[in-house]
């Protein structure tokens, strides 16, 4: 198994009796993952084995790693070396993968991302829910105050963690369950890919720390300041989400429309298709997400889980 970047051929793709790496077929930045159905059931049954449960995984920390062991043993500790070497590269940071269609309990769909963001480090808290994971739904009527549940507007690309008080290095997002989906793609920028990044990185106010605060939904009380952009490994992260900052000035409220609006129009901007069961893990340093809009219907009903962490020390 050759991981060593070359001209010709993308670092992480290789071929196992268990699993393949591919390109993605929709953005040379991303690759997609295809485990074999018996490894996908063979893992399943460990889990079933040993008793696993969702309530388990919430309520006992330790057992999470416990199934991210058992995919492990599945398909071996090269992949887990896979995983995080893409998270971590700066030319994708990205992959998909999903469970095939070997189950449509979302049970076991919570336990399978439960053992990949193991893999990848350790979850954060999330306030929303108050787990260590996030459901939510996204229906035809929303009353909530953020854009997250509203399924007929835009919800513009941002990272995750912008109003917290912790490192949010990396997000999981998982298709839990869908009806009556037209639209709602998942909209991803790979920050070296906007075409514009320069202007706003280099731009006076790039280094500004502006203060976020969260709604009411969101459960998160406190208030944080945070730049825009900040440097890893001497190149640019980005920090960023329209809704929850708060400019003091017309100029820095300019600067941060401007920039939302750049990245929103860059011909580099990827909607990306997602079957049910399958999840996209992302470097939430330099990739920007959002959700394009769905198309009016009563009976809209998409289920979607998130989990973001810190990456292990």
């Amino acid at each position: 198994m050759n991981l060593t970047k070359s001209k010709t051929t993308p670092s992480f793709v290789t071929k196992t009796d268990q699993y393949k790496v591919e390109v993605h077929p929709q953005s040379s930045r991303l690759y997609h993952i295809t485990i074999e159905k018996e490894a996908l059931i063979h893992f399943l049954n460990k889990v079933r084995e040993d008793g696993q449960s969702v309530e388990r995984l919430e309520y006992t920390p330790l057992e999470r790693r416990i199934v991210a062991s058992y995919l492990l043993d599945v398909l071996g500790e090269a992949f887990g070396t896979i995983l995080k070497g893409i998270i971590h590269d700066r030319e994708s940071g990205g992959f998909t993968l999903g469970l095939e269609g070997v189950t449509q309990d979302t049970d076991e769909y919570v336990i399978f991302s439960t053992a990949i963001s193991h893999i990848l480090g350790t979850p954060n808290h999330d306030a929303m829910s108050n787990k260590y994971y996030a459901r939510f739904t996204v229906k035809h009527t929303d009353n909530s105050d953020s854009y997250l549940r509203q399924a007929y507007r835009l919800f513009t690309l941002h990272t995750d963690g912008t109003f917290v008080d912790e490192s949010t290095d990396w997000l999981i997002m998982q298709k839990m369950h869908e009806e009556n989906a037209v639209g709602g793609e998942s909209r991803l920028l790979h920050l070296d890919d906007w075409k514009e990044l320069d202007k706003y990185a280099n731009h006076p106010l790039a280094g500004y720390k502006f203060q976020y605060k969260a709604p009411k939904s969101k459960n998160v009380d406190q208030e944080v300041n945070r730049a825009t952009f900040f440097k890893l490994n001497d190149k640019p992260c980005i920090c960023f989400i329209d809704q929850f900052v708060y400019p003091e000035t017309i100029e820095q409220a300019q600067y941060l429309r401007g920039l939302s609006e750049s990245m929103e129009s860059d011909e580099s901007l990827i909607e990306l298709e997602l079957p049910v069961g399958d999840l996209v893990a992302l470097n939430n340093l330099f990739w920007l997400h959002g959700r394009a809009a769905f198309e009016k219907n009563p009976q809209l009903n998409r289920e979607l889980l998130r989990q973001r962490g810190c990456f292990h020390a």
